[in-house]
This record gives C-alpha cells, sequence and structure tokens, in this order.
C-alpha cells in the first residue's frame, strides 16, 4: 500500500496499527530514527525496551537474538538504513529471533529502497515503510508500506480500536482492495510522480539500479579516502545510497557545507545530535549516482575542504 504522508507518515502507521498499549515494544536503538519510532511506541502506550549502541554502529547476529529471545517483546523495531548515521542493519537475525518468540517485526527502509536491497520478504520482515523522494528519486510526500500475511492477520484481531483514524491501515486496506469506500483524498500528482519514478526503475532495470549505486558508492569511498578522509561506518555496514565521511580535524562542516552551497549549487548535510559537527551525510542517489556525478561532487569538496 502507499500511505498519504512522508517516510514518517509510514513509521507512524506501523506504530499504530501493530503496537497496542500495555504490549512490549523493542527497538533496535543506533541512531536519531530509532528514537522517533520509540517516542512513536510510547504514545501509543507500549512498554518500550532498547538495545542501544553509540550512533553509527549496528548489531552482531547473536546479540540481537539473545536480546530479543531475553525480552520476548510482542513488537521488534528496527532502521534498515539509519538516515543519522549511514549505517546499515542486517534484519535476517532479528526477524528469526522475533519470529521464534512471537513477535513481529517492524522495518525502517526510508533510505534504502530504490537504491539498495530491502530483500522484505527473504528477510521476512512483517512491517516495511519507506518514502518517495530518495531512493525512489520522486517528490516527497507518499509513504510506501508492505505488510505480511502474518502481520495482517495480527491486525485483524487487535484487541483495541486503532488511535488514529487517518493511519488505520485496515480502513485504507478495504479503500485500496475490497470496497474502494472513500478513506480520504490523496495526492493524484503525486501518485503520478511515483508511477513515474517506478517506470524508470523498471526500465533501467532492479539490479542494473541497485549495482549502480554500489559502483557509485565505491567510487565514492575511495575518492574520500584519498583526500585523507575516513568513513564512520564500517565497510559491510555502509548504505551505499547515504555516506558518512568524517570530519577532519580543524575543519569546520558548516563552512565546508556553506562553500559547496554558495560555490558550486551542491547541498549536503551535516551530523546532528552527538554526530554534530563530526560528520558529513553526502546523499548519492537516483539520477546522481553515476560516475560522471561522484566526480564532479568530488572535485567540488576537495575545494571545499581547501578553503
Amino acid at each position: 500500500m502507499v500511505i498519504s504522508g512522508t517516510g514518517s507518515a509510514g513509521m507512524e502507521a506501523a506504530v499504530a496499527n501493530f503496537v497496542e498499549s500495555g504490549e512490549k515494544f523493542a527497538v533496535f536503538a543506533n541512531g536519531y530514527f530509532c528514537d522517533r519510532i520509540s517516542e512513536m511506541g510510547r504514545r501509543q502506550g507500549a512498554q518500550v525496551v532498547r538495545f542501544e549502541k553509540p550512533w553509527g554502529e549496528t548489531f552482531g547476529d547473536q546479540e540481537a537474538a539473545d536480546f530479543i529471545r531475553r525480552e520476548k517483546p510482542r513488537q521488534v523495531a528496527y532502521v534498515h538504513a539509519e538516515t543519522s548515521t549511514g549505517a546499515l542493519q542486517n534484519g535476517a537475525a532479528i526477524c528469526s529471533a522475533a519470529h521464534e518468540v512471537g513477535a513481529l517485526v517492524i522495518a525502517d527502509c526510508v533510505t534504502s529502497l530504490g537504491a539498495m536491497p530491502v530483500n522484505a520478504d527473504r528477510t521476512e520482515i512483517d512491517i516495511a515503510y519507506s518514502c518517495t523522494q530518495k531512493g525512489l528519486s520522486c517528490p516527497p510526500g507518499l509513504s510506501p508500506v508492505t505488510i505480511s500475511p502474518r502481520a495482517m492477520d495480527r491486525l485483524k484481531k487487535r484487541k483495541q480500536p486503532n488511535r488514529s483514524w487517518y493511519f488505520d491501515l485496515s480502513m485504507i486496506a478495504d479503500y485500496l482492495t475490497q470496497s474502494h469506500r472513500y478513506h480520504h483524498t490523496a495526492s493524484a500528482t503525486l501518485f503520478y510522480a511515483l508511477h513515474e519514478g517506478l517506470s524508470l526503475i523498471e526500465e533501467e532495470g532492479v539490479k542494473n539500479r541497485l549495482q549502480r549505486h554500489c559502483r557509485a558508492h565505491e567510487q565514492f569511498v575511495r575518492g574520500i579516502e584519498a583526500l585523507g578522509l575516513k568513513m564512520l561506518v564500517a565497510p559491510d555496514h555502509r548504505i551505499w545510497n547515504l555516506n558518512t565521511p568524517c570530519v577532519p580535524d580543524g575543519v569546520d562542516d558548516t563552512k565546508v557545507r556553506s562553500h559547496l552551497l554558495q560555490r558550486n549549487g551542491i547541498e549536503i548535510s551535516g551530523g546532528f545530535g552527538p554526530l554534530a559537527g563530526k560528520i558529513f551525510r553526502v546523499g548519492i542517489m537516483g539520477p546522481l549516482a553515476t560516475e560522471e556525478g561522484v566526480n564532479h561532487f568530488l572535485e567540488c569538496f576537495a575545494d571545499a575542504l581547501k578553503a
């Protein structure tokens, strides 16, 4: 389904529909958006338990499984691609352990969808949500959501009415797939944009598109290391389309970013929270994920660092 709203709407829909008051909700917390989903769980009245790691780190298979088996939650949430850090979390062990204890798994795929493999079915994610403006290269305003048969069955057996009317997935599913009974007015222009974006992906081929993003990421990392910078995240856990090089000693990241914007018309982000002033966040995705695009950025970035 596609929710009318940004990626945060997909997050809220996932939590509001599958996390009920009084239930234990386990969150793997290693970045900003893990904190956001935790807060949404608290507002639903859930008992939120968190496995916390420093921003930029990921969770190993065994420690993730041990946490779930110990806590025995009703729901588990993790961020597949954490936008605030550039860290990619493998969800296979999380999903396997969660299903052992009868829990549903919610995965935040806001940054990864369209640029990295998500493999929702193979990983056995129960509820995954994303957005349209990152890997899918469309305007912001819609949130694609996928729900497993296991999760839909749980939704039908809810003991409490959903606190959210607008994000009630039972009503939205009925509107989209069954009775087509009016629920809300969606933006027709955003759906046309999404259709065109998906058509471009189909035309390129999903495998080709993912490989292109991987090549662009590898080229970016080589260029960054040639400039003497280090990446925040370990090689096997980096997001291809959201890169996070560390700010060198003696460099003011705000001045670098301002120089890029004013001189080259290139806008990148900095870190926030515990990573404020410590990393750059560079999105290389969609039409920008090309050899020419990466080379152009690296040239401009090198000039900005010198300045």
